[in-house]
């Protein structure tokens, strides 16, 4: 999401990274063992982000060293055609990021938010399509309720059509609604949960604290309203303890954050929009740390979400739900 220089546009304009400090930490992925990239037609504006994957792919011809993923659905042009998920809307959006990347297949396409406007079996019949033609290999949802997903996977299984594989969904410890239904979903079925924003929007890097200003040039000093919404009693409930746990084993807040999430059933991996190659290296620190039974424990207590009716009802009863 951050690669390219956006302009006032779209929402990443001063967060993101040029091309120059994008292809650094490109670089530096790969050479540290990251195989995996994550992009969307929509980030930046024009296909900015997946142009600029592109653009490295090709100077590196490192195609085949990388598992491509992107996503499409939301507007990308005017009419009703320029949005949403239909049959002409999604294969052209195919088409388009297929010609952005400079690549003759994508690795893992995902839908990026459910559209209610379109059958999810016409959806279905598309993305098999496209598998079928060798667009994409596999394909994943993201942003969607459980009962919509449910019922993507119950149409394939019923047309005997390929079927999600991922769901890419919003998931750390300051937002774990997706415990309720979708990790139950995903480990009952075998899909690989990819969260995105695992570190909140920078909320778990340790460099805001409860009641003090946003720090000047940070994401959530340029995102107000987004850290309106973070500013909560237990959100810095939870960034204190992890501060704590972090201080406490010698390893710094942001890598704390991605460790528990990678320790998480049914997580494959996590995604993160660094800037610099600097952010790159401190979050690569995660992938070997393993945190301890009372580290975790005192994460998932601090962190624990209210679960609601009828979840509440049923672990009180079966321990789990």
């Amino acid at each position: 999401m951050t690669f390219g220089e956006a302009d006032e546009k779209s929402m990443m304009h001063k967060v993101g990274s040029d091309e120059k400090e994008s292809f650094a930490m490109l670089d530096r992925a790969l050479e540290a063992g990251i195989n995996f990239v994550d992009t969307a037609d929509v980030y930046g504006q024009d296909g900015l982000s997946e142009r600029v994957f592109g653009a490295w792919i090709a100077e590196r011809k490192a195609r085949d060293k990388v598992v491509v993923a992107t996503k499409g659905r939301f507007r990308m042009a005017p009419g009703p055609n320029g949005t949403g998920t239909s049959r002409m809307r999604i294969t052209r959006a195919i088409d388009a990021s297929l010609t952005r990347l400079g690549t003759d297949r994508i690795d893992l396409y995902q839908i990026h938010m459910q559209d209610l406007r379109t059958p999810e079996e016409e959806l279905a019949r598309a993305l098999d399509d496209a598998a079928r033609a060798g667009k994409i290999v596999y394909f994943g949802a993201s942003n969607y309720a459980a009962y919509r997903l449910m019922e993507s996977l119950w149409n394939a299984d019923k047309r005997s059509l390929d079927r999600f594989v991922t769901l890419q969904a919003q998931y750390s410890l300051a937002t774990r609604a997706l415990e309720r239904e979708h990790l139950p979903l995903c480990y009952r079925f075998g899909l690989g949960v990819l969260p995105w924003s695992p570190l909140a929007s920078g909320l778990l890097t340790g460099k805001y604290r409860r009641g003090q200003a946003p720090p000047e040039g940070s994401r959530l000093a340029q995102w107000k309203e987004r850290y309106k919404g973070f500013d909560t009693d237990r959100n810095w409930t939870i960034v204190e303890a992890l501060v704590a746990v972090a201080e406490e084993i010698g390893k710094t807040p942001s890598q704390v954050a991605l460790a528990w999430l990678l320790a998480r059933p049914v997580v494959s991996s996590v995604i993160f929009g660094a800037t610099t190659v600097a952010q790159l290296d401190e979050n690569l620190g995660a992938a070997d740390l393993t945190l301890s039974v009372e580290a975790m424990a005192r994460l998932d207590a601090a962190s624990a979400p209210e679960l609601g009716y009828p979840y509440d009802m049923i672990k009180s009863i079966d321990g789990a739900w």
